[in-house]
């Protein structure tokens, strides 16, 4: 008898990846796609890596490919931009060793600056596309595609999205099954993108992608739920599921391959049933392709492209049922904040006292940007924060950037903020960069980076000192602080905004969240010296209220003893005690 076992969706991609034999993972930590990596990793027979980001990851799964091995490249939607120069290329190049790109999609924007849909994508670079919907099938899909990828050769999309790879679902464990290694072949007109190379591999995968469209149709992954034929379906992934909730009766289309599409299967599908809907959460991928081929249905014109669907939207859109449901409105709003204690808010409750702009990156310290702290003031993409106050000064001068810094986490920073230094550096540019070193990749769950002396596995290694980094950038001003040290801190940053030179000021404090930190002490308030000012509530603790007399209560089962409210204090009415 089988085992089955409950699995997160990432979970059960990472036990597709053992059974389907793979060997090479790299990857860079990115909500929601950061599981994957983590439970690979727990197979010893997979060779599992944290890569600065995710161009590095995609590449180093190509050459395993080359190599002759199963190998997988994990990331984010908004990470597979990073990808897209090796992704674009590999399309034409084609596999060795069956190679598989994760692609988590994050509908909702939970935890993302956009809402891209990497089916976009993958038509324009011309790989196929994989899609689960639920654990079961996530595990499944993930052997599909190394299948298709060597049966084709081409690497393969498995597209997810945050709803799937954090929902939970029976899956059956089988063995691993590892197919023997490709033979490697010197072959430069495959494996080497030179122009008169490429030409003729464009042709190639145009030729692939007729092929797929039509085998797919006879991919037992894509497949037809015939019921009333009143109504019919085509959708995939997730919104499957919501359709099967919301119109059990109705025929449906499941397409668990979303690019190419099976041209054929949809045809026949769409002649069967009498009013046809494409259910697709964001972009109309499916549907105006469908609609391209002369075939009526129903879309976008009654579901949005912003969000996640549910079976509530079906209801509403198709049967106009009316929904007993709480407004969006009246829900209270429950916005995310800084941890009790962490050295961010330190950092930019000096930033704005000194009332300093920053030009903002992707972190925790994104959170910067709202109040009470409301010091930044841009966010676009990882790594951005340093090229955008570059181009503030190239735009406006050196003067207009003298309250200005640029602030980026230590991973960011090995991410792609390094690039953008060393760009100012070479520029001759002026302006402060702000690393905030907190010894981990944060907002992702404490995921270990290049300089934190740690390998995904645990193992030790060679820890990159950013201090030094900076310094053979070619960064001549190079100043380490403790976050919580507001008083140096001020100095310092007050100094170097108004260098005419380029400097960095790395702040050196970890994350109050990572495992083994020890807090010896809490803050408690001495309500009789409190003189209601409100000093120390004014970087947005959330350990700290204002009791109904106007003094300082500090929750100290929330509390971490950093002390910033302290030393904010003018008055003596906080002070440390042992925990």
């Amino acid at each position: 008898m089988s085992e089955k076992k409950v699995m997160l969706g990432n979970e059960a991609i990472a036990r597709g990846a053992y059974e389907a034999g793979v060997k090479v993972s790299s990857a860079y930590p990115g909500t929601p796609s950061t599981e994957i990596s983590e439970n690979i990793v727990k197979y010893k027979e997979i060779y599992a890596e944290w890569a600065p980001n995710e161009k590095v990851a995609t590449e180093v799964a190509i050459g395993a490919s080359i190599s002759g091995v199963r190998a997988m490249a994990s990331m984010k939607h908004v990470g597979l931009n990073v990808a897209s120069d090796p992704l674009y290329t590999v399309s034409y190049i084609g596999v060795n060793g069956g190679l598989v790109m994760v692609v988590a999609d994050d509908p909702g924007m939970y935890s993302s600056q956009n809402e891209q849909d990497t089916r976009m994508i993958a038509r324009a670079a011309g790989v196929p596309v994989l899609e689960p919907s639920d654990s079961s099938e996530a595990k499944e899909f993930v052997k599909k595609a190394y299948e298709i990828s060597e049966e084709y050769d081409t690497p393969v999309i498995l597209r997810t999205t945050t709803r799937l790879a954090h929902s939970q679902g029976l899956v059956e464990l089988c063995d691993r099954v590892e197919p023997e290694d490709k033979p490697y072949v010197r072959d430069a007109k495959k494996n080497v993108m030179m122009p008169g190379f490429a030409k003729l591999k464009h042709l190639v995968v145009e030729e692939r992608n007729k092929r797929l469209i039509k085998d797919s149709c006879s991919f037992d992954i894509n497949r037809a739920e015939y019921n009333d034929t009143k109504i019919g379906f085509i959708t995939s992934g997730i919104p499957y599921l919501y359709v099967k909730e919301a119109m059990p009766q109705a025929s449906v289309l499941k397409l668990g391959m979303v690019n190419p599409l099976p041209k054929a299967l949809i045809e026949e599908f769409a002649s069967k049933v009498d009013t046809l809907y494409i259910f697709e959460e964001l972009e109309p991928v499916i549907e105006e392709q469908v609609k391209s081929w002369g075939i009526k249905c129903i879309g976008k014109e009654i579901f949005t492209i912003q969000g996640e669907y549910s079976a509530n939207m079906i209801r509403k859109a198709v049967l106009h049922e009316e929904l007993n449901l709480t407004p969006a409105n009246e829900v209270p709003a429950r916005p995310p904040i800084l941890c009790p204690g962490c050295p961010h808010r330190s950092v930019f409750s000096v930033l704005n006292k000194l009332k300093i702009h920053a030009a903002g990156d992707i972190g925790c310290y994104t959170l910067g940007a709202v109040a009470p702290l409301s010091v930044v003031d841009s966010v676009v993409c990882m790594g951005a924060s340093i090229s955008t106050l570059h181009g503030m000064e190239k735009a406006k001068g050196k003067d207009y950037i003298k309250n200005w810094v640029a602030v980026i986490g230590d991973s960011t920073f090995l991410h792609t903020g390094v690039n953008s230094l060393m760009n100012m550096a070479y520029n001759k540019a002026t302006g402060t960069v702000m690393i905030l070193d907190n010894s981990t990749t944060g907002m992702t769950g404490h995921q270990d980076h290049a300089a934190t002396g740690k390998m995904l596995n645990g193992e030790p290694t060679y820890a990159i000192d950013i201090y030094k980094l900076c310094k053979t950038i070619g960064v001549e001003h190079v100043y380490e602080v403790n976050a919580f040290d507001i008083d140096e801190l001020t100095e310092v940053v007050k100094r170097e905004t108004q260098r005419e030179e380029l400097s960095v000021i790395i702040t050196k404090s970890p994350c109050v969240l990572l495992k083994g930190n020890v807090f010896k002490t809490k803050c408690r308030p001495d309500s009789e010296k409190c003189k209601k000012c409100g000093m120390c509530l004014r970087p947005g603790c959330p350990a700290l209220t204002k009791a109904e007399d106007g003094t300082i209560r500090i929750d100290e089962t929330m509390c971490n003893g950093c002390g910033l409210c302290k030393k904010l204090c003018k008055f003596g009415a906080i002070e440390e005690v042992e925990a």
